[in-house]
């Protein structure tokens, strides 16, 4: 058993400080721990920087370019309609012009709302309860049997009161219980008590939703005599006062074609057309019209420039901050002495420059300005994209063509020197003022438009790629820094930890033996030496 698995106690004898003894004897190895454990919270901090800005590079990669490098990022529609009777969402593949619409019909779910029932007792007039007894209330026959079924194919025969004949009929005793029977045939249905009427209603809108009551093996709706008697008491026929929507389909007249629809919505070729309502006159002709969607195009551009301008400025500010070499993390002893804001100004301080002046930071950095930089002329097959010059050599096109460019260098924040501006965008103070240049060649020229950013995205895209292709010793594939190498130093931080660790204890556990062993040489020494005096004394 070593003394580190002792109680360590002593001193006793000696009167020796042997902890703090013991403690100067370890204080080298207690140094270089102190420094292992702060580099392996460095490499963490390190590996939770780049997952983060990995993530977004990777979300913009894998997102708004993978998106923006194909041609229907920029076929956005619009269509208007002349009234709000009926509004109209374009597909892609929407033609533009004008057509012309009529709304024949609206979409109905089919409703039935009962008569109120009443009963007589004792000279007065009361509203049927929803747990009164129909047979006593209402004078129905005992046993008395009717179906209720829906055009979607349910279906459920109902008696009202009496034994169960075993014949697969619902008994039910109240209207309580006959809204319970109903909604399990697939409908909705309450008894209103306080008004005395029952409400029936499909879970759905059109004629497959429709309902009917009928007498048990009759066809929809047929009702024999006796059957008809005992629905007139419980108030659900027209005879006896019910009210009953039939479920019905919608109808549209496009361009003198017919269309009809359970609901209210209609797709067609790809477009979705919505009937809102009846309008006020129903032999109108609503016009529809479809047409570039120029806004939707421009926020296209403008979204995929903000969401580049985030990640540049972020990876500039990161390149640029502090590096922090004077900081190291903070040991718990170090904590235990500062408050809870003076940890957390410190560990910031360590965080944010941790990626200060990094190689891969900078590369993957400089790979997407360079992008910005760049003139297109031609596809990847070598044809012209925007006509040839003079010369009958292909034109090339910039960003800066589009009103697109970086700030002035000194009216500009360090870190934001490569964030791109549109002019005219009404979201950026430095440019809101200008012409809106982007937005006039959306109007003028859309497809010269589409090819320029589609080619920008593509290459953006090949780009990251290319800083993302990954490396079988160092890095992962889609990671822009050296994944693999940094778990391996965590991985190397955490193995040494452990062996100075255990340097220390078998440090500890040597000279606590040490100076164990000394303290029972002492007590033994003392111990012979009291027995001594003690046979002196006796003589």
């Amino acid at each position: 058993m070593g003394a580190s698995d002792l109680l360590r106690v002593t001193g006793l004898n000696s009167g020796l400080d042997t902890e703090s003894i013991i403690s100067a004897y370890t204080s080298k190895a207690n140094l270089r721990l102190n420094k292992a454990k702060g580099s392996l919270t460095k490499n963490k901090w390190t590996q939770d920087a780049w997952k983060s800005m990995n993530s977004k590079i990777m979300s913009f990669y894998s997102g708004t370019l993978s998106k923006n490098r194909l041609s229907n990022a920029y076929t956005k529609k619009k269509t208007t309609t002349s009234n709000s009777a009926l509004s109209v969402i374009p597909g892609a593949g929407a033609t533009d012009g004008v057509q012309t619409a009529k709304i024949v019909k609206t979409a109905n779910a089919a409703y039935l709302t009962s008569d109120v029932l009443k009963y007589t007792e004792e000279g007065e007039s009361n509203v049927l309860g929803a747990d009164d007894n129909l047979v006593e209330k209402l004078g129905i026959t005992a046993g008395s049997q009717f179906s209720f079924k829906t055009k979607t194919g349910e279906e459920k025969v109902i008696q009202i009161g009496g034994e169960d004949a075993g014949d697969g009929a619902t008994v039910v005793n109240s209207m309580k219980g006959l809204a319970d029977a109903l909604k399990s045939a697939g409908v909705n249905a309450n008894y209103d008590a306080a008004n005395g009427r029952m409400f029936i209603s499909a879970k759905t809108s059109g004629e497959k939703s429709d309902f009917a009551f009928s007498s048990v093996g009759a066809a929809f709706g047929s009702l024999d005599s006796t059957t008809a008697a005992t629905l007139g008491k419980l108030g659900l026929t027209k005879e006896s006062g019910a009210s009953k929507v039939d479920g019905s389909n919608a109808k549209l007249i496009l361009n003198n074609a017919e269309f009809t629809s359970e609901n209210n919505t209609f797709s067609i070729n790809g477009s979705t057309y919505t009937i809102n309502s009846m309008p006020a006159n129903p032999n109108e002709e609503i016009s529809v019209t479809t047409g570039t969607d120029y806004d939707a195009v421009y926020d296209v551009i403008k979204d995929m420039i903000k969401e580049y301008n985030s990640i540049i400025n972020e990876m500039s500010k990161a390149y640029g901050a502090d590096p922090a070499r004077k900081y190291d993390p903070l040991t718990d002893e170090q904590k235990e002495e500062m408050t809870d804001k003076e940890i957390e100004e410190w560990e910031t301080k360590i965080k944010d420059g941790l990626l200060s002046g990094n190689s891969q930071l900078y590369d993957v950095r400089q790979a997407m300005i360079d992008v910005t930089l760049q003139g297109f002329d031609t596809d990847k097959d070598g044809n012209a994209l925007f006509g040839l010059d003079k010369n009958g050599d292909p034109i090339k096109m910039y960003l800066a063509d589009f009103g697109i460019a970086t700030g002035g260098y000194f009216d500009t924040e360090e870190n934001e020197r490569y964030a791109l501006h549109i002019d005219g965008n009404p979201d950026d103070e430095s440019t809101a003022g200008k012409e809106d240049k982007l937005k006039s060649m959306i109007a003028s020229d859309p497809e010269k438009v589409t090819k320029f950013f589609q080619k920008f995205s593509d290459t953006m895209y090949n780009a990251l790629f290319k800083q993302m292709s990954g490396n079988s010793n160092l890095s992962s594939i889609y990671k822009v820094y050296n994944d693999k190498q940094l778990s391996k130093e965590e991985s190397d931080w955490e193995t040494k930890i452990k062996d100075i660790e255990q340097e220390i204890s078998d440090i500890e556990d040597k000279w606590y033996d040490k100076f164990t062993t000394m303290e029972k040489a002492l007590a033994n020494m003392n111990s012979n030496q009291s027995a001594v005096s003690s046979m002196l004394g006796t003589r």
